[in-house]
């Protein structure tokens, strides 16, 4: 199996935490963290930690336990747990130009990333909406889509960072045929499910109580929806979000897809936050990511959980092992 890149993230929150955390772990697979070795070192002795730390020069044996692989990625100014720096965002971004460019270049399979500030990319002058549409970009896909997943539920999303406003837009039958296209393949390919359940949600309250409450779902979306279902995809007409969410709905559902980021992801993270993980579909490789933020007043403290990640690795190895069999 080619190796895993893990990139850090955020020098400044807990993502060099969570990594270092996972030396706890023993992987069935090469994984390499993308991190300024200097600092990886520094959070250690802060988080009195001892990890031995190997130089990744293209080895193909997993490492045991107590030792990561590092590909050193040099920052530009030191770092203080918790406070962010501008100068450090082209630091997170090399990470993640690095990491998919080996997958795109065949020398990797994957991809897990610990979180990043937004933010702080954006003060320093680069406009950045998230991994999600970075790693789009830069494998040059016209479509992602982002989905989360706990144990119980994968909620996968119609429209990703969009203020409220404008989500109605960006609802259009095109849309809806791009992001339900791709869901079916990755579900098929990634997750060998021949036959995927999907529910989705109505955008408008009730679904738009026949139109009362809005129109897009006779308009747009229903319309949409019945096209598959006379092809033989199990997916049926927009529900309420409200009701959609219920044991009874949900029994024997692969995946739901909401319409924008905070319809489906809050019951998702209230029923499994910490252990969720995020995967982007669509992409040419595997990219899995934690369900959390930087965590900034966590870091460097010893009291944040790997947990996320941890699963977010085993997800990933797990998707790369599926592909392999087919």
């Amino acid at each position: 199996m080619q190796p895993l890149y893990l990139t850090t993230g955020e020098p400044a929150g807990i993502g060099p935490d969570i990594t270092l955390m996972l030396a706890n772990n023993t992987f069935n697979a090469v994984i390499v963290i993308l991190a300024d070795k200097q600092l990886m070192l520094e959070r250690m002795q802060k988080l009195n930690l001892n990890i031995i730390l190997i130089d990744y020069t293209g080895q193909t044996t997993p490492v045991p336990q107590n030792t990561l692989y590092i590909r050193s990625i040099s920052l530009n100014n030191r770092v203080v747990c918790g406070q962010l720096n501008i100068h450090n965002a082209h630091y997170v971004l090399a990470q993640l130009t690095y990491a998919a460019d080996e997958c795109l270049q065949g020398r990797a399979a994957g991809i897990i990333t610990a979180p990043v500030q937004k933010s702080i990319i954006n003060e320093a002058g680069i406009a950045f909406s998230g991994h999600t549409e970075f790693f789009a970009e830069r494998a040059g896909v016209p479509r992602v889509v982002m989905m989360l997943a706990t144990r119980q539920l994968r909620v996968a999303l119609a429209t990703t960072h969009l203020p409220l406003r404008a989500v109605p837009d960006a609802i259009t039958a095109q849309l809806l045929h791009e992001v339900i296209d791709i869901l079916i393949y990755d579900l098929r390919h990634k997750f060998q499910m021949e036959q995927p359940v999907i529910r989705v949600c109505g955008i408008n309250p009730h679904a738009g109580e026949s139109g009362h409450l809005g129109r897009e779902e006779i308009e747009i979306i229903n319309p949409v929806l019945a096209k598959y279902r006379a092809n033989g995809v199990n997916i049926g007409q927009a529900l309420p979000a409200d009701t959609l969410f219920t044991p009874h709905n949900l029994r024997g559902v692969d995946v739901v897809l909401a319409m924008y980021h905070d319809q489906g992801l809050p019951v998702l993270k209230a029923q499994g936050f910490g252990e969720a993980v995020n995967i982007t579909l669509g992409l040419p490789f595997i990219r899995t990511s934690v369900d959390h933020g930087t965590a900034l007043d966590l870091a460097g403290t010893g009291r944040a959980s790997a947990e996320s990640l941890r699963v977010a690795v085993e997800l990933a190895i797990e998707l790369i092992q599926h592909r392999a069999t087919k």
